[in-house]
């Protein structure tokens, strides 16, 4: 049996975890093919979490993101949209 990555569940937990206003959080899942993105709109007052000084931690972010999403063989990133 394949191993499955629960990709969605990731990065809602990741992005909710970061913010002081995780009930604003929306993520859309766009597909195309094998390659995911996720668009993920937050409060205001939260997007410099999410993105982190010179974009450290949406870096990190995209790299979990990408490596849970090898495990199914497909290609994933976040797009932080404010």
């Amino acid at each position: 049996m394949a191993p499955v990555a629960d990709t969605d569940g990731l990065v809602r937990y990741i992005i909710e975890s970061l913010v002081d206003n995780p009930s604003d959080v929306v993520i859309e899942k766009n597909e195309e093919g094998r390659q995911t993105v996720y668009e993920v709109r937050v409060h205001s007052d939260d997007v410099g979490k999410v993105i982190g000084r010179q974009g450290r931690v949406i870096k990190a972010v995209r790299t979990l993101v990408r490596a849970s999403a090898s495990v199914d063989e497909s290609d994933a990133t976040v797009e932080v949209l404010g």
